[in-house]
Formats: structure tokens, C-alpha cells, sequence
């Protein structure tokens, strides 16, 4: 077995980002953009009003005093008129072209106009006020955003704004969901002796939807090794990422780890010092794509217990999507403070379904162990905002320490 460190380590060291594919800015929420982009134009083109107020010459304004309004300029105005005379004005609108020859532009709220006559009132008003220059957001031919940031909803809208419809991203995995086990039953049909109801394949694909990945295809395998080769084999060669659930133990249809060697899959590592979700397999499949280089499939082997699929899947199958995708960590890590004691014994590394809560009079987060730990129970997860890492080594928490978490919300 290895440690938690090491199989972090081992993760990060083996998976590798996908290709590259262009995409319409629309569809390319919460991407991760694969090169540069750089502005064709500037932002914004012409001398524009952050107002809507007056706007003059601030030498006029200083040699008149009074000025002559002449006429408005709304945002959009499809041409630039005649050029104003220095003791002239004109009312403008937010967004709306400055006149050239004009440089300040006076909000609306500090002036008084009188027989078309317009009246400064704002002595803090200083020259250039309220204008926004000639590629002040972005000048043309400059780095936009750069390769490696995440497409957010502000981050499209930018990129909109500068007349961008496509952008280079990486590419989002294919991912199978291999669902493993003779006991299980669809929700939904009646419970046979013995049996009990299936969950992992939708715990998955919400927590899989639930960090933007939709590319999610669920099958069903016996317990039986050739079958399970079988589902496996064609999942290896259709997918980018494979999760299996169950099998990966040491049972006597536990059939997960040699259908994987069966099937090719070099095996990275199987079993980690930890609680729960010791038995986690790892492993990568290298395949042959017609016209392409050769291009690797991950594999993980989760336990079958919910608790311990969620575990995994928070701990380790997010370090391999952020790999693939060039995404900043799926898994927010923070430090909270334990409201209660917590005890254990040595040698595996606890995670400890948790709920996390600020405390506005002592300004910091606090973190409470919830009961129903053992990996089958999944009400306890489903109440959860956190999991507590308890290293290996240690053996009692008191209550006020700080502990390191993982926000899963």
C-alpha cells in the first residue's frame, strides 16, 4: 500500500492534459483556454463617456466658464457630427462617443442649465474626468486572456466584447461508468432477496455534472471476469477517463484489478493507506487512434460502499479531471477550526464526512464531524459540505485545533 501523498504524486505524474478543439465562445463555459488570446481590437475604439452628463473642452471650460450646449450624443450614434467650438458643450450619455476636441465630461447630478447655457457645480471636477481613453480596457494587439485561465461567465462576456465567437480550449474528457455488481437493482423496480437498489452510477454523474464534465456514458457489468474484460476493453478504447465501481477488493468476485491487466491496463498503484477507500486501483491504458499519436485512457477502480466512491472521487478522480482539462483544483482546501474532539488509531489516513460554518463573532470557519461514518452509509454525505483529512500518524484531534478540509459543495 501507499500513502495518500504518493498517490496524489503518482496521479498528477501520470495523467496528461487532452488535445486541443475550437469551440463557439457560447459552449465554452467553464472550459480552459489552450492559447493565448489577443486582442484585434481596441477596447474601447474611441474616447467614450463612463456618464451620462455634459462634456466639453476642459481649456474651453476653463477660458469661458459658461458653456453653450449644442447638442446630445447617445450611445451607438452613427456619426461623429461637426466638431464643437471650445466654449460649446453637448449632453451625453453613458457609453457614447466624446466628441473630438472634447476631454471631460461633467456627470449630469453637478450642473445646472439655464436658457441652454451650462453651468459647472462639481469643484472636484479636474480634466479628463468620466472619459474613458482609446484602449483603456485592452489595446489592440495585447494579451486578452491568457492560456490556462478558465472560461467563467466574465470571462466569456470579455472575450464577447472584443468580437471573439470561437476559442481554442481543451478538450473535455469521454468518460465511461463501469457499474459492477450481481446484487444491484435499478431504483424504481421491486428489491429481490439479497438485492439492494444501485447508486453509484447517478452519484457520479451529479458529481460529474455537477463540475461541468457531460461527456458521461453508464454500462452495466456481471461479476464475471470475462464479461467484465469485455464491458472494460470496449470503454478503454472509447473513453478518455474510466471509473468502475466494486470489484476491486480482495473477494473472490473482486475482478476489477485483473480484468483491468487483462484488458491492458498498466496498473499505477492498488490500495492506499486510508480510511475508507483502501482498496482504489489506478491505472493507464495506452491506445492507438487511426491519423493520431498514441493517447492514454485512466482508469480508476473505485470501491463499491457510496461513502467510499465519494471519497475517491473528491480525493483523486478530481485530480485526474483537472490534469486532463488544465483546470485550478476542483476541491477547494482550506483549514477550519474542530469543534469537537476526535480520536483514531495509526497507520491509515481518516477522511471524515464533515459540515463546515462560519462564525461570524469569533471570524473564523468551524468544522463538526457528522455521525454515520462507515463507508455504506451515505446520509451523512449527503448532509456534508467537507471531509476532514486526518493524517495517518495522527491519533487524537481536540477540539479548537485547526484541521485541514476539503470543501465538496
Amino acid at each position: 500500500m501507499i500513502t495518500v501523498d504518493e498517490a496524489k504524486e503518482l496521479i498528477h505524474s501520470v495523467v496528461k492534459p487532452l488535445d486541443t478543439e475550437r469551440l463557439m465562445l457560447g459552449d465554452a463555459l467553464g472550459r480552459v483556454l489552450a492559447e493565448d488570446v489577443v486582442s484585434s481590437i481596441n477596447m474601447p475604439g474611441f474616447c467614450q463617456s463612463a456618464m451620462d452628463g455634459y462634456a466639453f473642452s476642459w481649456a474651453g471650460f476653463q477660458q469661458f466658464g459658461t458653456l453653450e450646449i449644442v447638442g446630445i450624443v447617445a450611445a451607438g450614434a452613427a456619426e461623429a457630427g461637426p466638431r464643437p467650438a471650445p466654449n460649446q458643450a453637448v449632453r451625453i450619455f453613458t457609453g457614447a462617443p466624446v466628441p473630438e476636441g472634447f476631454d471631460t465630461v461633467v456627470m449630469q447630478e453637478k450642473v445646472r442649465v439655464e436658457n441652454n447655457q451650462l453651468h459647472v457645480e462639481d469643484a472636484a471636477l479636474v480634466q479628463g474626468r468620466n472619459v474613458r481613453q482609446i484602449g483603456s480596457e485592452i489595446a489592440k494587439g495585447t494579451v486578452a486572456m491568457l492560456k490556462g485561465t478558465r472560461l467563467t461567465p466574465a470571462a466569456v462576456g470579455f472575450l464577447a466584447s472584443l468580437g471573439f465567437t470561437e476559442v481554442t480550449v481543451l478538450a473535455s474528457p469521454k468518460i465511461v461508468l463501469i457499474v459492477t455488481g450481481d446484487e444491484l437493482q435499478s431504483p424504481g423496480k421491486s428489491l429481490g432477496y439479497g438485492q439492494v437498489y444501485e447508486s453509484n452510477s447517478q452519484l457520479l454523474q451529479s458529481a460529474l455534472t455537477w463540475l461541468r464534465f457531460s461527456q458521461v456514458k453508464i454500462v452495466y457489468a456481471k461479476d464475471d471476469l470475462l464479461a467484465l474484460t469485455s464491458v472494460l476493453t470496449d470503454a478503454l478504447n472509447a473513453a478518455d477517463l474510466v471509473l468502475l465501481t466494486g470489484g476491486v477488493s480482495v473477494g473472490d468476485y473482486d475482478f476489477v484489478p485483473k480484468a483491468a491487466a487483462d484488458a491492458g491496463v498498466k496498473t499505477v498503484f492498488h490500495k492506499i493507506k486510508q480510511k475508507p477507500g483502501k482498496p482504489l486501483f489506478f491505472g493507464a491504458y495506452s491506445k492507438e487512434v487511426a491519423g493520431a499519436s498514441p493517447s492514454e485512457t485512466y482508469v480508476f477502480g473505485l470501491p463499491g460502499n457510496p461513502g467510499s466512491v465519494l471519497t475517491c472521487f473528491y480525493q483523486y478522480v478530481t485530480i485526474a479531471l483537472e490534469n486532463l482539462t488544465g483546470n485550478q483544483p476542483l476541491c477547494e482546501v482550506g483549514w477550519a477550526k474542530l469543534e469537537h474532539d476526535y480520536s483514531k488509531t495509526a497507520g491509515l489516513t481518516h477522511f471524515l464526512k464533515a459540515q463546515t460554518a462560519w462564525n461570524h463573532e469569533k471570524q473564523n470557519m468551524q468544522v463538526a464531524v457528522l455521525g454515520a461514518q462507515e463507508s455504506f452509509r451515505l446520509s451523512s454525505f449527503a448532509r456534508a459540505n467537507a471531509l476532514i483529512e486526518v493524517p495517518a500518524a495522527v491519533t487524537a484531534l481536540n477540539r479548537g485545533d485547526m484541521v485541514k478540509i476539503y470543501r465538496i459543495e
